[in-house]
């Protein structure tokens, strides 16, 4: 079998060697490692690999806390250190800065850092009836697969969560439709657990008596969802308290719909809130937009410290539950939410937000390329601070800041929001440059 010295990872955290003249990506290898691999698929300018053997093992490798890891999906960077986990994140930021938009951040944030085990308050669980294996899983998806791992624990999710699975399992498997439920998503609030089984059929009544005992035995809140998201509502009890999540440094609460986005990790987020707003530094008088704003996660702490704030989201349904939040929190004479498809903006739809000092964007992984085209003579906010879920697409729209729309990437650093895995999560600031 080949064997190769690991140079570097890659976004999803593979280890990448060079082999005449190829780039191999050898799943579980970490830098500097020196591996025996087996080839899984060859390309004309790659390979896709697998370890086989460590020969020589890096000092940052560890041994993998869950016995799901390498047939999970969930989790592929347990195998490194946590500390050096963001290391690695954050040279992929940087190398997706250079690579695809040949810049160079300013300053370098320190990454933000939080727990790195049971910090995962939201997901979203496959099941399968597969009576020849066992009878019902309930997991992730196995690594590029359809397949459901048959989880009966999840350290990444909070410990109570990790604890029920086995019982959840047993419970759906004594279900009329337990063929015809394929997922139940988790939702943590601060004083709320929310378990929303997504059935295709209706249940029937002894199904319902045997939902509404787990939920009273386990101390959470059972939603069914029979269509889309928004056809989720509760099953038992029915006049339970509302989800939410707080931000106590901003004297905020987010209430909020289980089916609704919002962050997984909630430790993070509050950090990640933290350092976009001592980077937007929001003040009285000025106005100021959240493009992509959701809920309102970022408009609210941005309203609280006095700004007016424009909150721009495509969801009708999300726009309504943004207002209602800055309502319930005392923000709505100085926040205002409007729907709009950010995908399709233009220097117009932006200037028709009114003059704006700043701008803080948070788009989805696909980017924000429209809305930093349609920056212009019409609208030019002072700073921009732009959250990302995608290096490749943050670094392709720096580049038309920067070199299109007179701005410098003054910095930028990652957020570890999804600890164990390659998800990059990161932040970064531009200030508009002095007109000529």
């Amino acid at each position: 079998m080949p064997i190769a010295v690991i140079e570097s990872l890659d976004h999803e955290g593979r280890g990448i060697a060079r082999q005449d003249g190829k780039a191999v990506f050898v799943d579980g290898a970490l830098p500097g490692e020196r591996v025996e691999y087996v080839v899984r698929r060859v390309r004309p300018s790659y390979e896709q690999a697998e370890v086989v053997r460590i020969l020589k093992p890096s000092a940052q490798r560890v041994a993998p806390r869950c016995k799901h890891y390498g047939t999970c999906g969930g989790c592929s960077m347990q195998h490194l250190d946590a500390i050096a986990q963001a290391a690695a994140k954050q040279r992929i930021l940087e190398d997706a800065f250079w690579h695809i938009g040949k810049l160079r951040p300013g300053v370098i944030y320190p990454a933000i850092q939080g727990p790195a085990w049971g910090y995962r308050f939201r997901a979203r669980l496959g099941v399968r009836l597969i009576p020849s294996k066992g009878g019902v899983r309930v997991g992730f998806h196995e690594r590029r697969s359809s397949y459901i791992v048959d989880m009966r624990e999840c350290p990444v999710l909070p410990p109570a969560i990790s604890v029920m699975l086995p019982r959840l399992r047993e419970m759906i498997a004594g279900l009329s439709i337990a063929d015809r439920l394929p997922q139940v998503e988790i939702a943590v609030g601060d004083e709320v657990t929310v378990f929303v089984f997504r059935n295709l059929q209706p249940f029937s009544r002894a199904d319902l008596k045997r939902l509404g005992a787990f939920a009273e035995a386990e101390g959470i809140q059972v939603w069914q969802q029979p269509n889309g998201p928004d056809s989720a509502m509760p099953l038992h009890p029915l006049d339970a308290p509302a989800l939410a999540y707080t931000l106590p440094e901003f004297d905020v609460r987010m209430d909020f719909r289980p089916t609704d986005f919002t962050q997984v990790n909630v430790h993070i987020n509050r950090l990640l809130i933290r350092r976009s707003m001592q980077l937007l530094d929001p003040r009285p008088g000025e106005r100021i937009a959240d493009l992509f704003c959701g809920l309102g996660n970022f408009s609210l702490p941005i309203a609280r410290r006095g700004a007016h704030l424009i909150g721009v989201e495509g969801s009708d349904a999300l726009v309504a539950r943004a207002f209602e939040n800055a309502r319930r929190n005392g923000l709505d004479q100085l926040a205002e939410f409007h729907a709009a498809n950010l995908f399709e903006a233009t220097e117009d739809s932006l200037a028709a937000l009114g003059p704006l000092d700043k701008l803080l964007i948070d788009p989805p992984r696909e980017g924000a390329i429209a809305v930093v085209k349609a920056i212009g003579p019409q609208q030019r906010p002072a700073r921009i601070v732009y959250v990302s879920c995608n290096p490749a697409t943050l670094a392709r729209d720096a580049a038309v800041l920067v070199r299109e729309k007179g701005y410098v990437l003054k910095g930028a650093g990652i957020a570890n929001m999804f600890p164990q895995t390659s998800h990059v999560e990161s932040i970064a600031l531009f200030e508009a440059s002095a007109p000529h």
